[in-house]
């Protein structure tokens, strides 16, 4: 064991601060800096990136309040919009947080305090992607499945949901637990110097997979519900298919466009040399955002597209603007009468369709989707 590992080894063993200094400089993170103490030019970036972590806690929370409040409905896709909601939510906060602790501050945080800010945040972003999984996955067994009771449909939500949050609290913390490498410097990422580049790979992978089955099961969901509109007269169907088909390509490209330069990024760090990597450090910033811009896409694709949504939403901001003298009562109904009103042109959300019921008539007996088609419009 030479001197440099020996020493390395014994700031582990304390927690020093100083062992992200040794990572850092290893990874080549430190190149073109005066310092440690030099943050980077992340000030220039600092900016816009808590203004971007803002937009997505403000539009969630916003979200999330309106639905916990206003909407009357507690069928399990209800469960589902929170869920969504919630993790988005703590990865707008997750990532100021990161942004805030990022730069000069990274070489004054201990180890266990660096593990816990990439953490926190690939702990958000996971969760975020499992509720999607989750979201399709319980669309199409809502489609195929034959009718069960409300109480073991919620039951299974629940535990569903807790499992989301599991595995996304293990996939962050599996660093912190031990999968790094610390002192271990040849095994190391450049983009992430204390992270192991196996378990980068890993991380990819697991992304990669949740976004193959998230297509996989809307692709199977936009089939089924193709054919019903085929087999019945009625162009309500056909209109179904064609939103629906609108909705997949919606989160197929917001989730390839945000999250595609993350992966290539991240697959150059596994497989490329430290100095080709290191030529695309510049905008890693900037990649970041756009993964967790996400979270703020994924309101507009899974709530804002349904009416009932669109209502609750109106109906919480609506009382708040009364409550400071923004606006007055007459404004408020004019607004939530027009959201209603649009309603009546596409259906309540969570309301059973007539056209729908017309086509099951066609074919084996399945339940209406989430969905996309009817129940968050959409998705």
């Amino acid at each position: 064991m030479n001197i440099s590992t020996w020493s390395c080894h014994r700031l582990a063993a304390s927690g020093h601060s100083h062992l992200i200094v040794l990572h850092y400089n290893h990874s080549g993170r430190l190149a073109g800096r005066g310092g440690p103490e030099d943050g980077g030019g992340l000030g220039t970036l600092r900016g816009p990136s808590v203004a971007a972590g803002c937009l997505v806690v403000l539009e969630n929370a916003v979200v999330l309040a309106a639905i916990a409040t206003r909407m009357r409905s507690r069928r399990w896709v209800y469960y589902c919009l929170l869920n969504i909601t919630l993790s988005d939510l703590l990865t707008g906060l997750a990532y100021m947080v990161n942004v805030l602790l990022s730069g000069a501050r990274t070489f004054q945080l201990a180890p266990a305090h660096w593990f816990l800010r990439e953490g926190l945040l690939f702990m958000a972003l996971a969760a975020s992607t499992f509720s999607l999984l989750f979201t399709a996955g319980e669309r199409f067994a809502t489609m195929v499945r034959v009718a069960e009771s409300g109480a073991t449909k919620t039951s299974r939500v629940y535990g569903c949901i807790g499992l989301c949050w599991l595995l996304a609290a293990t996939l962050g913390l599996l660093p912190l637990l031990g999968w790094n490498c610390v002192c271990a410097f040849p095994r190391c990422s450049s983009l992430l110097p204390l992270y192991s580049k196996g378990y980068v790979l890993f991380c990819v992978v697991v992304f990669a997979l949740i976004l193959v089955a998230i297509l996989g099961l809307y692709g199977a969901i936009f089939r089924v519900v193709r054919a019903n509109g085929q087999k019945s007269p009625r162009p309500p169907a056909r209109r179904k298919a064609r939103r629906l088909l609108n909705t997949v390509l919606m989160i197929l490209v917001a989730f390839v466009v945000c999250w595609g330069p993350l992966f290539g990024l991240l697959l150059a760090d596994i497989f490329g040399s430290n100095v080709w990597a290191q030529e695309y450090l510049r905008g890693m910033d900037w990649i970041l955002a756009l993964a967790v811009l996400n979270s703020a896409i994924n309101p507009l694709i899974y709530s804002f597209r349904s009416r009932e949504v669109q209502r609750a939403v109106l109906a919480f901001l609506c009382c708040g603007c009364l409550r400071l003298g923004l606006r007055g009562p007459g404004d408020c109904l004019t607004r939530i009468t027009e959201a209603h009103s649009g309603a009546s042109t596409t259906d309540s959300s969570l309301r059973t369709r007539d056209s729908f019921r017309a086509s099951r008539s066609l074919s084996f007996k399945m339940r209406e989707p989430l969905s996309s088609i009817s129940s968050v419009r959409s998705v």
